[in-house]
């Protein structure tokens, strides 16, 4: 019986983690043939962050192609890009030292690779919003789904590692927010929470620079494709997908 697809991921990035920092290169792999459109990862996502209303980390778009008796309905799941050229870095005001700075290119630690947004730091300017051509960021206005807050929306959050529970006017409200691959989760040695939700194992997620981890084996087994590629972001987010993504998603 062949192993869980999750367990290979979890053993890849198990020894990943024990490689120095500036050797790995965190990326995601989506296989958009096997996504079914349940939106679990979307769902999954907004509880392991405590997401307000209308603040999506992982939305997943819908789009249709071909004509009657062929048509055809392609999923594609859009998690923050990581970017190796983020236009939203490049776009925040605030100085890029490290103890100002308000979202940056991270260097050291588990999460050496990610784009980062520090909470206390940030203004909420929006400045990076525009910037990315991904709608990957959006402004916490401090909604919530209820008139009064319910329990589970103010219950401790542990977004980078800083243990928050969302109430007014106290970050992340009025802070720009995003996916960071669940950069919590994998300083603790586990996988972000929509590769593990993934019912149709189309998430992948892994290092790279390691020949022998499977999103690398992935990569040199198909041809792959990015979002916006002639922006120049250098995303490490791939897609593959039998359809042309710069016509279905322009």
């Amino acid at each position: 019986m062949a192993q869980d697809v999750l367990i290979t991921l979890q053993q890849d990035l198990e020894r990943s983690l024990r490689r120095p920092d500036k050797a790995r290169r965190w990326v995601m792999v989506i296989d958009l043939r096997k996504c079914v459109g349940c939106h679990g990862c979307t769902i999954a996502c907004q509880v392991e962050n405590k997401l307000p209303p209308k603040l999506y980390y992982r939305p997943v778009h819908e789009f249709e192609s071909g004509k009657y008796p062929t048509p055809a309905r392609t999923y594609l799941p859009q998690p923050c890009m990581h970017c190796d050229n983020p236009p939203c870095v490049a776009a925040c005001p605030v100085p890029q030292t490290p103890k100002e700075r308000a979202t940056w290119k991270e260097t050291e630690g588990p999460g050496a690779g990610l784009v980062k947004i520090n909470y206390d730091t940030c203004i909420g300017c929006e400045s990076c919003v525009p910037a990315c051509p991904y709608t990957a960021r959006t402004l916490d206005a401090g909604k919530f789904y209820e008139a009064t807050p319910q329990g589970y929306e103010t219950a401790a959050s542990y977004e980078y590692g800083v243990k928050r529970n969302r109430k007014a006017d106290e970050a992340p409200i009025g802070k720009v927010r995003k996916c960071h691959f669940c950069v919590h989760r994998l300083s603790s040695g586990m996988l972000p929470e929509c590769v593990t939700t993934c019912i149709g194992r189309a998430t992948y997620y892994g290092d790279a620079n390691d020949p022998t981890s499977l999103v690398a084996q992935l990569l040199k087994a198909n041809k792959t494709q990015f979002l916006k590629a002639k922006k120049g972001t250098k995303p490490r987010v791939y897609y593959i997908s039998d359809k042309n993504l710069e016509v279905l998603h322009g």
